[in-house]
């Protein structure tokens, strides 16, 4: 009895990238976000096109990066780099493109409020695709808990708390992007130093 074979890696295939990803892979809504959003209204400046030189990345580039980033758990710059590299989702989302985790980093620090307002739109976007529950629902002063317990049953407190909950989660995110950028640069001029000294 033989094994499974596989495809061999020498044999070219006619396949783009859009064959690829699925119609119902999550990349799809933060590519179908990030296009459809207003930068400026969030705080982003737009960025001017030069006439000479190496052009800029679109901001759209790196909001697609940390969006799908914050989704998947990828906690550092290079990391990120990492995966525009490898990663078929990301190469689907960013056509391609694959800018360097300085670039990445130096985006996200250039942008921390503009950046909070993007996950909180995410989520309302979500919501309104109906892909994550968040109704409220009101009554003329009647309190109606029905058969639901006090963990289910919302009202304008817990609403707070847990919009206070993700704004933390979202600092929390972009917090540990730093730290952990922070980290690896000081461990790679440490290498450097001893490279060069010893």
């Amino acid at each position: 009895m033989q094994h499974i074979q596989g495809i061999s890696r020498y044999q070219l295939r006619l396949q783009s990238l859009e064959d690829t990803i699925s119609q119902e892979n999550p990349v799809r809504f933060i590519d179908a976000f990030v296009n459809l959003i207003d930068l400026e209204k969030i705080g982003f400046t737009p960025r001017v096109l030069k006439t000479e030189g190496r052009p800029s990345f679109d901001t759209k580039v790196f909001l697609k990066i940390y969006l799908y980033g914050y989704l998947n758990g990828i906690r550092s710059s290079r990391r990120l780099e990492k995966e525009c590299l490898r990663n078929i989702e990301l190469q689907w989302l960013l056509e391609a493109i694959c800018p360097n985790y300085h670039s990445i980093a130096d985006f996200r620090r250039d942008n921390p409020k503009a950046l909070k307002q993007l996950f909180k739109l995410f989520v309302s976007f979500l919501k309104d695709a109906e892909l994550i529950a968040g109704e409220i629902i009101a009554i003329d002063g009647t309190k109606s808990r029905a058969h639901n317990g006090k963990k289910s049953n919302f009202n304008q407190k817990k609403i707070d708390k847990h919009l206070a909950y993700i704004e933390a989660k979202t600092q929390e995110y972009l917090t540990a992007l730093d730290q952990n950028d922070t980290q690896k640069n000081s461990i790679n001029s440490g290498s450097i130093y001893q490279q060069i000294y010893l």
